[in-house]
């Protein structure tokens, strides 16, 4: 721990924190079987009761989600959490706002917390927003007079101030998100935290809620801890950041170095076949058309140099018959930062249970070197422009862009500061010496 560390005032104190669930049936095993599990675990040895090949966060009939955390946390920091699913996130998120209790290990907790875990956590819907900012800050234990302080802020701040008075049972997602986030950031707590629940709001809203916590962190001295699978976000709020992987802290430090190993461990494995028969669909899909493979034909890995032309192709099959489809990808970096979007012409008018391979073309001289991954859709146009997603897979294949030879003679490329898209080099089309003030 450094100096710095040492100096300032802790937030929360994990130490040797475990979370532990029950899985299936509860009392489903043998009493035998019980005794075994727990005088091994007594020993130290391995449960006998644990299948070959078993993940090694579950014990006989139980999962560890939180295996042995311990973790700092200063006040005035603002600490990013990220990790994969299933990693513990929002189990740890859990035990900091109280809601469970951990299985072993110890809590302390300096000051009050406001958290948004899930839409609509904290709130009753029979009661409108305004009766439930008074539920809320009477449970920080703030006085009604208090809250009426801070009333007017945070009914400007959530921009929900028609519908303030009205029962939030009636409340779409976003505003249930905008009115929480500006009870949380208004009221008297030391300490915020918020699991991912801000992806649900409008992107204006999000760069707003980004730009409050800045504020209370920095200029407040509260404490945020903020969960998110955004590493734009996560770069643009948070001082430092942890790692989790399998219910434990893997890395704990730099905001930059956390990513680079959450990325490495979270990558895509790369293949030039996709099965995508198996793979789920959004809600937003139509399912009149179903998409079975796709496949890179020009590659034996799914790697290629950029300005090569990368070779698809697309079995998909008509579940209606369709006229004017279309295909396009999503294009977004590895820290799922978007990068652009690409579309073919139409494909053409198709029968209903009509088996298509379509062959297409995507040039990778835009992209800059790095790691990308495509998801893909069938869609039609309506009468007014507006997509009809026919299938859609997220995630669908991936692909890693190689320096050309002309590449390496300029500089190496930075995605944080840069973007992903790198433009041809500037053409100078004139110039001259400048004499006697002419040009």
């Amino acid at each position: 721990m450094s100096e710095q560390s040492t100096n300032r005032e802790i937030a929360i104190k994990l130490s040797s924190v475990k979370k532990q669930y029950k899985l299936g049936q509860i009392g489903g095993g043998t009493l035998t079987a019980d005794l075994q599990s727990w005088w091994a675990r007594r020993r130290g040895k391995e449960d006998p009761n644990t299948k070959i090949g078993q993940d090694q966060r579950l014990i006989g009939q139980t999962f560890m989600a939180l295996n042995g955390i311990d973790l700092t946390v200063y006040k005035g920091e603002a600490l990013g959490i990220i990790g994969g699913n299933g990693a513990g996130k929002s189990t740890m998120l859990k035990l900091l706002s109280r809601v469970t209790a951990p299985t072993e290990g110890e809590i302390d907790i300096y000051g009050r917390i406001t958290s948004m875990l899930e839409v609509g956590t904290g709130f009753n819907g029979e009661l409108t927003g305004r009766e439930n900012v008074y539920m809320n800050g009477a449970i920080l234990g703030m006085t009604k007079a208090e809250i009426d302080a801070k009333m007017e802020d945070i009914i400007e701040f959530s921009e929900v101030r028609e519908f303030i008075d009205t029962p939030v049972k009636r409340y779409s997602s976003g505003m249930y998100v905008k009115l929480a986030f500006s009870i949380a950031a208004h009221l008297d707590s030391e300490i915020m935290i918020m699991d991912e629940v801000l992806a649900v709001g409008d992107m204006a809203f999000q760069k707003k809620c980004l730009d409050k916590m800045r504020e209370v962190a920095k200029k407040e001295g509260r404490t945020v801890l903020y969960v998110s699978h955004n590493m734009n976000t996560i770069r643009q709020l948070c001082d430092r950041c942890v790692v989790l992987e399998q219910g434990k802290v893997v890395f704990e430090g730099n905001v930059e170095e956390a990513i680079t190993i959450y990325l490495n461990k979270t990558d895509d494995e790369f293949s030039c076949l996709n099965d995508l028969s198996k793979r789920d669909r959004p809600k937003s899909s139509t399912n009149k058309a179903f998409m079975q493979q796709i496949a890179f034909l020009n590659k034996t890995k799914a790697v290629c140099t950029r300005g090569e032309f990368l070779k698809i192709k697309l079995d998909w099959i008509a579940k209606a018959n369709l006229s004017d489809v279309k295909f396009r990808m999503i294009v977004r970096y590895r820290d799922d930062s978007p990068v652009g979007l690409v579309q073919s012409e139409s494909l053409g008018n198709f029968s209903v249970d009509e088996t298509q391979i379509t062959n297409l073309e995507f040039d990778t001289s835009m992209l800059a070197e790095g790691k990308y991954f495509f998801s893909i859709a069938l869609f039609q146009s309506d009468e007014v422009g507006n997509s009809v997603i026919l299938d859609h897979v997220t995630r669908a294949c991936s692909i890693e862009i190689l320096n050309n030879t002309e590449d390496k003679k300029i500089l190496n490329w930075e995605h944080r500061w840069w973007g992903s898209i790198r433009f041809p080099s500037l053409k100078i089309l004139n110039q001259g010496f400048i004499k006697d003030g002419n040009h």
